[in-house]
């Protein structure tokens, strides 16, 4: 025999064994009595909790910063509107994707599997919630062809916004069918995993039509949504009342506290009442400033803040001269609810709508039920006059009525500053200030960023989409922006 041959029959060897060892490897090594999927219900939880535990925690360390609720005194680019260089937060594009993707296994199955028939409702809500959440900020996206790697598909095309909200399987479709999945549920299974409702189907109703009327009136600049808020409204089944809100508790202390809390002292006191929030809160002498900020130390009986963006290389800043965040956010975050939808949200919104004409109704009455219940959800006791006179009183001194509602939308809004944010851009309310040292020209910017990510892992699609978007500038607004 060869030297050669008997290279060759050594090698064969192994190769046998190996093809003996693979044969029916798969069966082999799967456990008969084990699950191969996670169940629903186990899903729902994990997304239920972590989208909305991760958006109030980026709402308030990034949000805030952007809608102009709160200002850092560190080196904070964020706050000078350099976006791109988030510090404690700033990139919620992860972080909502991980939720779709985990929400989309939820979906399909609800599809595949007769007795998760239930959760097709509540998982179609919460896409639309989900996708809505990132296209308010960051524009056209992967929508169509996003979470489809198991499918092989791992760079996705971006779809336009308008096609987000208004196409098949978009925001409003995914909404309307969510309606009618639910109402059409005749099966016995109930629905676990829900942290918000209980398994209360009738409230992921309400939930869904509030949102509705919320995506509704976002796209309203550029498209004729009268009638259909007008059926909406007629027909009552939103949410109306704080009872009713699709929120969770958050407690006191580890693991399902506000995540505020666990920040080092030194870190959460970064974070300063902003020179905005001190104008809008004292020129309507509202009270609920003593629950989102806290006095100077220097001046016990006052609050003062900060014009955002500071500087901090060229600016001496004593923290006892401002106000820091109130103690709801650290010591006592069991005040505080995780919440996707709210009666007083709802309400402003129809407002909104009356003081556009679109329903026939008072603006003043759905203005001072909103009112009345951010009041009752923040747990303050309203003035006596709030409503009636003075500043907050619908109207007063020939005030611009829309102006009136986003400020005090704004107001209520404060553990997700994105959303106070978006509506400045929707609207242009309430007034935010030219930051004190801009990285951006000393505009206000009306998107966020793709982040860096997608030029290394989608490249084709992300260089298409920065530069229908003038370099992927935050400059450059999304397409329901119509100011």
């Amino acid at each position: 025999m060869t030297r050669y041959h008997i290279k060759v029959r050594f090698l064969l060897i192994p190769l046998l064994l190996l093809g003996s060892c693979t044969k029916d490897f798969e069966e082999i090594n799967t456990n008969p009595t084990a699950p191969n999927q996670v169940e629903p219900s186990l899903l729902l939880r994990q997304v239920l909790w972590n989208a909305m535990e991760e958006i109030s925690y980026e709402g308030f360390v990034a949000g805030n910063l952007l809608g102009q609720y709160f200002t850092a005194i560190d080196f904070n680019l964020f706050d000078r509107h350099s976006l791109t260089e988030p510090q404690f937060g700033g990139n919620l594009w992860p972080i909502l994707y991980r939720n779709l993707r985990d929400n989309q296994i939820i979906l399909d199955q609800s599809q595949k599997v007769a007795t998760y028939a239930v959760y097709e409702g509540p998982a179609r809500i919460m896409k639309a919630y989900l996708s809505a959440m990132l296209t308010d900020l960051y524009g056209d996206l992967p929508y169509s062809e996003a979470l489809r790697g198991p499918d092989g598909l791992i760079t996705p095309t971006y779809d336009p916004q308008e096609m987000i909200y208004l196409g098949e399987e978009g925001i409003l479709d995914n909404l309307n069918k969510a309606v009618e999945a639910i109402g059409s549920y005749k099966g016995a299974q109930a629905l676990g995993g829900d942290i918000l409702f209980n398994g209360n189907l009738a409230a992921w109703i309400r939930f869904a039509n509030s949102l509705r009327i919320k995506y509704l009136m976002r796209i309203s600049d550029q498209k004729d949504v009268s009638q259909q808020i007008q059926q909406l409204y007629q027909e009552g089944a939103f949410i109306q009342s704080n009872t009713q809100n699709a929120s969770f508790d958050f407690s006191a202390s580890q693991p399902n506290n506000f995540r505020m809390a666990n920040l080092r002292t030194g870190d959460f006191n970064l974070f300063i009442m902003s020179a905005t929030a001190q104008e809008i809160f004292g020129s309507l002498n509202d009270p609920r400033v003593a629950v989102f900020y806290r006095p100077t130390e220097r001046f016990p009986d006052e609050y003062r803040g900060l014009l955002n963006g500071p500087d901090a290389a060229n600016l001496s800043i004593s923290v006892a001269d401002f106000s820091l965040a109130g103690t709801i956010f650290r010591e006592q975050t069991d005040r505080l609810d995780g919440t996707y939808m709210s009666a007083w949200e709802t309400y402003f919104l129809l407002a909104e709508a009356a003081q556009k004409g679109w329903l026939a109704e008072d603006p003043k009455i759905l203005y001072d039920q909103a009112v009345g219940l951010a009041f009752a959800y923040w747990g303050v006791a309203m003035p006596a006059n709030y409503l009636n006179e003075g500043p907050a009183a619908f109207g007063s001194n020939a005030q611009d009525g829309l102006a009136q509602i986003i400020t005090q939308k704004w107001i209520a809004s404060s553990t997700n500053g994105y959303e106070g944010w978006i509506e400045y851009r929707r609207t242009g309310f309430p007034a935010l200030k030219t930051i004190a040292a801009s990285l951006n020209d000393n505009l206000i910017p009306v998107r966020m960023p793709y982040p860096t990510d997608e030029a290394a892992l989608n490249l084709e699609h992300f260089a298409k989409a920065a530069a229908e978007t003038n370099g992927n500038s935050i400059n450059y607004p999304v397409w329901w922006d119509n100011k």
